[in-house]
């Protein structure tokens, strides 16, 4: 019983001790936000917030999209797949290694979009606008560079574009989606031939447990560690990270 009453105590003490300090603080600094001009209709503030979170939330897929990404982590996954160690590595890691590559292999072309849109954006030489059609340019030329012209003809032919002079004038509408599927395309290249050596493995090791009457025996149990040393041994990692970097030196 004492215990009950010491215990209330203590905590009526440490409440007041809480109202007495904040009785006593200083009061939190007030913020004003506002979005728009103060001339603005009833509701063009809150629709102007409502577009900026659209555009931040599909932000992320965009430069997905626009990026280098796309092949790298495709082809990770491959390989993944392919030497059949289910979730090994995991898929944080992939994804991790994914964006360092990507962030390695855009650094020629953030640099320019840095060097003509955004540094004289923040200086105040360049509009909105005009910071985001300046850096279009170096996107659209890595784009472009990666673009089968099959798949650039199909979404041009489609929107009934009339043919660019240079890629600058390709609309960014256009030039995205085209060089979504080459990406994809190319990504599926590469997994093909990651397949082939794992596959013979497979072939090899289940002829061998059906000659020697195992056939309750699951042939990936044998194959796996096979396919681990094998990719050990050639240096698969290296080989794999050369050959996405090599892919975008075209």
């Amino acid at each position: 019983m004492n215990k009950k009453i010491i215990i209330s105590l203590l905590a009526l003490l440490a409440i007041g001790l809480l109202f007495q300090t904040h009785s006593y603080a200083e009061p939190l600094p007030s913020f004003n936000f506002s979005f728009g001009e103060e001339d603005e209709q009833p509701g063009t503030s809150a629709l102007s917030l409502l577009l900026i979170i659209t555009v931040l939330s599909v932000a992320p897929a965009i430069l997905v999209l626009m990026t280098s990404f796309t092949r790298i982590v495709i082809v990770l996954g491959f390989v993944r797949t392919s030497l059949g160690t289910q979730q090994m590595p995991p898929n944080q890691v992939l994804i991790g290694l994914a964006m360092f590559l990507t962030f390695f292999i855009m650094a020629p072309t953030l640099g320019q979009v840095n060097e003509v849109a955004l540094q004289p954006f923040l200086k105040g030489e360049l509009t909105q606008t005009e910071a985001l059609n300046k850096a279009a340019v170096p996107m659209k030329k890595f784009m472009f560079n990666q673009t089968r012209e099959k798949d650039l003809l199909l979404f041009m032919e489609y929107t009934k574009t009339e043919k660019p002079e240079t890629y600058e004038d390709i609309p960014i509408t256009v030039l995205v989606p085209a060089y979504a599927i080459s990406e994809l395309r190319t990504a599926f290249q590469m997994g093909f031939m990651i397949f082939i050596p794992f596959l013979i493995i497979d072939m090899v090791v289940s002829s061998t447990l059906m000659a020697m009457g195992m056939m309750m025996l699951p042939p990936i149990m044998i194959s796996l560690p096979f396919k681990i040393l094998l990719f050990v041994l050639v240096d698969g990692w290296y080989l794999i990270v050369k050959s996405l970097l090599l892919s975008f030196n075209t």
